[in-house]
């Protein structure tokens, strides 16, 4: 059932001192060095060891996520990035081999085996996983990985262009691609691409690094390669290497000729004779006006509020509460880094929206999308551990983009205007066609990056470009723009930051639209079974998550080809 809100206290602490801020490590080393010590000889006393660590692990945690956020939210203040770098190279890496012995102490204990496994199973199966892939001389490497992962951010930050004597970061310039003038969709196209071109030796070089270490890291461990170490790191204990080719296959075999006839439909609608450019994909039709759903970032949040308010209270009130703390940062500006994000802050329980909104209507389903991801983590904080609500990834991408399809019917908040609300749920649809051949793209090349570590830049190159022509509808005509679709990779910051971190959003959008289809045949009962399965973080299997949710954990060919008939069918009667 859907929950009462009520406003999350500042939690009080039973083990650090109430006031205690991570400074250094010297100050924290003592806290940590005390829960190895520690003797538990009774249940009792074991309960309250875990009670200890889950404390402890929630304020480590929320400390580094502030830093990340502060940093993110202003890559040009020195000071920002200096305390994030502080904490994952002077902090983390002493921590990390005493959280390998608290793990082992946890994995050892024979009280383990009193824990209710309905429960605990996929925590202590998480302890083992890690257990098993710890390799102290990972510590420095995997510390100068994170350092030189945030400087994509810090590069992309940095991104503008300037158009009819203007500054436009690119998320801002972005909105001119759906103009009806070709001139200036082509000019802002021209102006973005030789932009982000203008960094691509620089990106290249940043890339080169971290799949080098990223492979030895692997080695380290005892892998062939990084794939193979990434999936269990990740905890893939539901799905394999096999699946994912299997996923490919069926994207191109039943979403792809979709997209193709999506872009055909575009093609006509803009009276294009020649072939459709990478400019037009995203154009409005002449006579039509450009979506404009809100005005700034303090629009789009009081707007989001009445929709979920509509679908529930319990949504809207999350929202609202995060704005009165100020965790909410929406607006694109300079100096910011790029994307959106819901970061959960494990502590004080309310999590931090971040976005670049330019008031486009891909804003709006941003801010939808995180939504979700914002009652996920309400959700599911009132669990005993810290460790219940470090959910997969697969389940977290799920709670998001339910939540876009289920607010579709509510978006008359955004557009007042029958016309404009049938093309924005219209464009919805059509984006989760388009999403999911760009996820098969990018995940099937992060299999060849991993498998074939040494490769040149130049292999790497013809690499995504083979990539891109499997998955690819051959609706669009590059021809003159070689050099730019060659570094098209460049643009996925998931490639620098989280790699492999993908795939969960194709099983999540075939979760998503098998929770609308629920959704359309009983709203309350679907609202109903999303917020049991978020509630209960990670204490369930993906499997048995996934059918609490009403839905299930599938992403076989067959079940694909289901849910692009389902889909197809609704976009079929919103034409």
């Amino acid at each position: 059932m859907i929950p009462v809100f009520k406003p999350l206290e500042v939690p009080k602490r039973s083990y650090l001192p109430q006031d205690f801020t991570i400074t250094t490590w010297e100050a924290l080393a003592p806290y940590v060095q005390q829960l190895i010590d520690f003797q538990f000889t009774t249940m009792e006393s074991f309960s309250q060891w875990l009670s200890h660590l889950s404390e402890l692990e929630a304020v480590i945690s929320e400390d580094a996520c502030w830093r990340q956020i502060k940093m993110t939210c202003n890559t040009q203040d020195p000071s920002l990035e200096e305390a994030y770098t502080y904490f994952v190279m002077e902090i983390e890496p002493p921590l990390k081999p005493l959280a390998f012995e608290l793990q082992i102490k946890l994995d050892r204990s024979p009280f383990k085996n009193e824990l209710d496994t309905a429960i605990y199973f996929p925590y202590l199966r998480s302890v083992a996983n890690a257990i098993a892939l710890y390799k102290e001389e990972n510590i420095a490497i995997q510390a100068d990985i994170n350092v030189l992962a945030q400087q994509y951010g810090a590069t992309a930050s940095k991104m503008t262009i300037h158009f009819q004597e203007k500054e436009y970061t690119l998320q801002q310039a972005a909105k001119f691609l759906q103009s009806s003038d070709a001139d200036i969709r082509k000019e802002v196209f021209e102006l973005i691409s030789s932009r982000r071109l203008e960094d691509q030796q620089l990106l290249n070089d940043l890339f080169n690094q971290l799949i080098l270490k990223r492979n030895q890291i692997a080695l380290n461990a005892g892998f062939e390669n990084y794939r193979d170490y990434k999936f269990k790191e990740l905890g893939r204990f539901d799905y394999s290497v096999k699946d994912c080719f299997e996923f490919h296959e069926a994207v191109k075999e039943y979403i792809v000729p979709i997209q193709k006839k999506l872009l055909q439909h575009k093609k006509s609608l803009l009276q294009i004779q020649g072939p459709l450019r990478p400019w037009d994909t995203n154009a409005t039709p002449k006579g039509q006006k450009a979506l404009s759903p809100f005005t700034d970032g303090k629009d789009l949040a009081a707007k989001a509020i009445q929709v979920f308010e509509k679908l529930n209270p319990y949504f809207s009130s999350c929202i609202a509460s995060m704005q009165s703390m100020g965790r909410l940062d929406l607006d694109s500006r300079k100096g910011k880094a790029p994307g959106g994000y819901n970061c959960p802050l494990a502590e004080t329980g309310v999590p931090f929206i971040f976005m670049n909104a330019a008031g486009t209507h891909g804003d709006v389903i941003t801010m939808m999308h995180e939504g979700g991801h914002a009652f996920h983590s309400f959700l599911s904080h009132p669990l005993a551990l810290s460790a219940f609500k470090e959910y997969p990834m697969e389940i977290a991408e799920l709670a998001s983009m339910s939540m876009e399809l289920f607010s579709l019917e509510h978006w008359d908040v955004f557009y007042e205007n029958q016309e404009e609300l049938k093309r924005a749920q219209l464009e919805e649809l059509e984006r989760i066609i388009d999403v999911l051949p760009w996820i098969a793209t990018i995940d099937s090349f992060q299999h060849w990056l991993y498998t074939n570590p040494s490769h040149t830049e130049e292999e790497r190159t013809q690499a995504w470009i083979a990539t891109l022509d499997k998955f690819s509808t051959q609706e669009v005509d590059w021809s003159g723009l070689e050099s730019i679709r060659a570094a098209s990779w460049q643009k996925q910051l998931h490639l620098f930051e989280v790699p492999f971190y993908y795939i969960e959003y194709g099983i999540a959008q075939l979760g998503a639209l098998a929770m609308w289809r629920q959704y359309k045949q009983n709203k309350e009962q679907a609202l109903s079974n999303y917020c049991n399965a978020l509630s209960l973080g990670y204490t369930k299997s993906l499997k048995e998550l996934y059918q609490i949710a009403g839905i299930q954990f599938d992403f076989s060919p067959a079940y694909i080809k289901e849910l692009a008939a389902f889909v197809t069918a609704a976009i079929e009667e919103m034409l």
